[in-house]
């Protein structure tokens, strides 16, 4: 399983310097339930299909995506809006697309459009029943933190 979520640990890494300026602290990876309610603000979902099926999803609370999001756009944002939406939509598109490729050795793969999910205590119903779901909870900003979840499934036959 660390080889599928190495590359996910490497994008998230590289994306939050690059498009932040911002060095993440990675902790340590654990497997959640599947209906587990969290406690996050807002996450954005990809779906993944093709060779493996799953989906990736990034989770944070309103004051790191909006923070987030003002460091991206050099605008101000009070709360949640439509350019908050965009904009953690796009950062997970950038991880997904980027891990896509360090993936592509074990997988031909497919990514979705991204879906927001907002709302305290929101859960994510994930999309098969076989993969398990592993949590990375990265740290970044002094104290803020996020998780990227990813559940990878390779298609049988494939």
């Amino acid at each position: 399983m660390e080889k599928y979520i190495q590359p996910f640990i490497e994008v998230c890494q590289h994306c939050f310097k690059e498009f932040v300026g911002a060095e993440l602290r990675v902790g340590r990876p654990y497997i959640a339930g599947k209906d587990s309610i969290n406690e996050w603000d807002i996450s954005a979902v990809i779906g993944l299909t093709g060779e493996a099926r799953g989906a990736v999803v990034i989770s944070m609370k309103k004051d790191l995506v909006i923070t987030l999001t003002d460091m991206l756009t050099n605008t101000v944002h009070k709360d949640i809006d439509e350019e908050v939406v965009d904009a953690i939509g796009e950062i997970v598109n950038i991880i997904a697309g980027n891990a896509k490729k360090g993936l592509e050795e074990a997988f031909r793969l497919v990514i979705s459009l991204p879906t927001i999910v907002q709302g305290k205590g929101h859960a994510i119903k994930w999309p098969n029943t076989q993969a398990r779901i592993i949590c990375i909870p990265f740290d970044v900003l002094e104290h803020a933190m996020f998780i990227l979840s990813v559940a990878i499934e390779p298609v049988k036959g494939s």
